[in-house]
């Protein structure tokens, strides 16, 4: 595989006193593919990163005032220019960052991009993601050199969405809806197209969570690339209640709805999961033939490459091996 220098665009005012850059790295989710493990292995290792040159923002500190105002909500504005405070905040906060001499900050939110809640009431991925981050690269005053986006398969994507909105006081959707998510037009690469757009002098990476759940370090390193702490493989936090604890833990009337078993709770029917699987193998092979130039498909970075021979998978002699050596019988 021929591998493509991605193109380091970063804007002077990201320059320290010493001449040096600070890398911004915004990582965005999305939601329901490990971002909640990816940020607990942040925090749990922060200071080992922190010597390194790495220091992170997580939900802790976003979520706690910084990005308030950045994007408008329906909160009534109490307050005069509350955007501008909001972006004069985030600033601030970098230009002390950097001061301290940080090689790169990594601010992991998810919430950045939209809320499932908001695409459960659409039915589609990420409606205002464009707008949305065109507005967080305005707070960031343009010094956002790299961006990590996580997709999944769309059927789990979905299927766990509706999972976390069921616990959250959601109905079980009708038939309408799931029509809706499952032939919809909107798919990942509506979501990539949008993000890079609106934040066009940043490299956007790709990291499907087939990939990398449950490796929050193979993520970091595939896009810092430098040695990173080791993660945890016995981490994985936030997942959806499979249907025991579903119908545990709901009311009557909405846990009478769900279906037996004792797996995931998969709510599309079999046409509907393979035009969503369809649709996300569409966007994966978008994503491996360049997508445009507008994002980089990040590949497991502990997978070796096939080499000239490729591996023998058929190396048993099964059933149908025996049925055409078996010789006729006797008349």
């Amino acid at each position: 595989m021929t591998v493509i220098e991605y193109p380091r665009n970063r804007s002077p005012r990201a320059a320290l006193d010493k001449g040096e850059l600070m890398d911004v790295i915004l990582h965005i989710g999305a939601h329901r593919c490990a971002t909640t493990t990816f940020q607990d292995y942040m925090r749990g290792n922060a200071e080992r990163l922190r010597q390194g040159g790495t220091v992170f923002w997580g939900p802790y500190r976003t979520r706690n005032g910084l990005f308030n105002g950045i994007v408008p909500d329906r909160m009534p504005n109490l307050r005069k220019n509350r955007q501008k405070r909001g972006v004069g905040r985030v600033q601030i906060n970098l230009d002390s960052c950097a001061a301290r001499g940080a090689k790169r900050l990594v601010v992991s939110e998810e919430n950045m991009l939209g809320s499932v809640r908001q695409n459960l009431r659409d039915k589609a991925l990420y409606l205002g993601a464009g707008e949305r981050m065109a507005r967080y690269a305005e707070a960031f005053d343009g010094r956002v050199t790299d961006i990590m986006l996580n997709i999944r398969g769309l059927d789990l994507y979905w299927a766990s969405a509706l999972g976390y909105g069921l616990t959250r006081g959601r109905g079980v959707p009708d038939a309408e809806a799931l029509d809706r998510m499952a032939y919809g037009l909107r798919t990942w690469r509506d979501v990539i197209t949008d993000v890079s757009c609106a934040v066009p002098d940043a490299r956007l990476w790709v990291l499907p969570f087939e990939s990398f759940q449950g490796r929050p370090d193979a993520q970091l390193r595939s896009v810092l690339g430098c040695t990173v702490p080791p993660a945890r493989s016995d981490v994985r936090l936030n997942a959806t209640p499979r249907l025991p604890q579903l119908r545990r833990d709901l009311p009557r009337n909405i846990s009478r709805k769900l279906p037996k078993g004792s797996g995931r709770w998969l709510p599309f029917t079999e046409r509907q999961t393979a035009a969503l699987r369809e649709a996300y193998a569409d966007d994966l092979m978008w994503l491996t033939s360049g997508a445009d130039g507008t994002a980089w498909l990040v590949y497991d970075p502990d997978k070796k490459p096939v080499g000239q021979t490729p591996p023998m998978t058929n190396r048993t002699r099964g059933r149908r091996n025996d049925q055409d050596r078996r010789m006729a019988g006797a008349g």
